[in-house]
């Protein structure tokens, strides 16, 4: 278990207390919300001088940041809308983190002129349109990370885990360099797990603080280059830097359950999501394509011939008190992703023979990072780095390519594509 000591590198400063998140008003998507920059701040509308920096999804997948080189902007999911911005003449943005809806943002610096030290998290309050506190560092910051309980700071080499309410600092975790800044936790409110990298290649770190366990899982052979958790914590899925497999495992025990094949040559990952039910994984990656695949572990309450749809919020896995008994969480192979006809003769052809391969797929620009995420009912959610939002929608059965529904350029709000274009 992490332990905690003062560290000597980070500095606290607060401006009258911070109010619990819960109890502050929230970006819904309903309420139109727009917001006018502070005097201090002239508003720069001219989207072509705006560069990206940054964009990252909410808790709930339901509304996605931008971090700009003028500000920041907040959009909407479903349905599409921008619910909000904060415009500035010169004033850049690395990192822009959420707390789902509410108006409580993380904010760090980023770009040729950032608006703060890139050293700095700064905890904005937007109904007050101030800094309420800041966390100072002595090195850059990689990730900001928030629930409504917990506000966790990820550098390369270090993690640092505060209590929202009073900024105490309760947990330190050492890692293996980390300039990617991966980090993912669990959002349920009833549970608290955290994944980071190991100490040593290929290792992933899996903390459940509410339990007290430390359990470092040997993921990969390669240095770890992306990985998510369900809600809940108890599933994780991870990639290396190859590209080729990703595996889920089991983070109470470390076991690996299922593993699945994007391709044979070495890609970039970008991303890896996996849908609130955890029947559907998605990836995205730097050869152009978002691959689907169908898993097979199974959920609380859920037997093996049962439909996946229930009307339950984030199923738990079922959890054994042994990896003797890991066949209980998977469920047999519905044949839904794709498998070599050679299969059976694993044991003397090359191991992506016996890969399962995806089940779906939906192809992007080759040379834009893109971060995906699960809709409603079959869809996936693709935001671009180039500024660029796609709702895809894919069939359940059938699978094959995937039907573009939407298509915008989010830092121009008025251009939209009709459905493939």
């Amino acid at each position: 278990m992490a332990t905690v000591s003062p560290p000597m590198s980070t500095t606290v400063s607060a401006s009258r207390g911070i109010h619990p998140p819960n109890r502050l008003g929230s970006y819904e998507h309903s309420s139109g919300l727009s917001v006018t920059p502070n005097q201090s701040e002239p508003e720069s509308s001219n989207n072509e001088d705006v560069e990206l920096l940054s964009v990252s999804w909410n808790q709930d997948y339901g509304c996605f940041s931008a971090g700009t080189n003028r500000g920041f902007r907040i959009y909407n999911c479903d349905p599409f809308k921008e619910t909000f911005r904060r415009d500035l003449k010169n004033g850049g943005f690395g990192i822009v983190e959420m707390l789902f809806r509410c108006n409580i943002l993380a904010l760090v610096g980023g770009g040729e002129n950032p608006q703060y030290p890139p050293n700095k998290v700064m905890i904005w309050d937007d109904h007050q349109s101030r800094c309420i506190c800041e966390l100072s560092f002595r090195s850059e910051v990689r990730a900001v990370k928030l629930r409504r309980d917990r506000i966790v700071v990820v550098l390369e080499h270090k993690i640092y885990v505060y209590n929202f309410a009073d900024l105490k600092l309760l947990h330190q975790i050492e890692t293996l360099a980390n300039p990617r800044g991966l980090c993912n936790l669990s959002y349920q409110s009833n549970t608290f797990v955290l994944a980071c990298p190991g100490l040593h290649r290929g290792e992933v770190r899996v903390e459940h603080f509410g339990l007290k366990r430390t359990k470092t899982i040997n993921a990969h052979d390669a240095h770890i280059a992306c990985f998510t958790l369900t809600l809940d914590g108890l599933l994780l899925a991870t990639a290396s830097t190859k590209g080729t497999l990703i595996r889920i495992f089991n983070t109470m025990d470390g076991t690996r359950l299922q593993e699945v094949r994007r391709g044979v040559d070495r890609a970039e990952i970008y991303s890896i999501a996996l849908s609130a039910k955890v029947q559907w994984l998605a990836v995205s990656s730097d050869k152009g394509t978002v691959h689907i695949f169908s898993l097979r572990v199974r959920v609380a309450g859920e037997d093996s011939s049962s439909d996946s749809s229930n009307n339950g919020q984030g199923p738990a896995l079922t959890h054994q008190s042994s990896s003797t008994s890991v066949d209980a969480l998977i469920s047999p192979n519905t044949g839904a992703n794709q498998s070599s006809s050679l299969a059976f003769m694993k044991g003397v052809l090359p191991k992506y023979f016996s890969s399962e391969w995806s089940f779906a797929q939906f192809h992007l620009p080759v040379d834009t990072r893109f971060l995906v995420a699960f809709g409603a009912q079959s869809t996936v959610l693709i935001v671009g780095m180039d500024g660029s939002f796609y709702r895809c929608s894919f069939d359940a059965l059938l699978g094959g390519q995937m039907t573009q529904q939407e298509y915008f350029r989010f830092l121009n709000t008025d251009s939209k594509a009709k459905p493939g274009a």
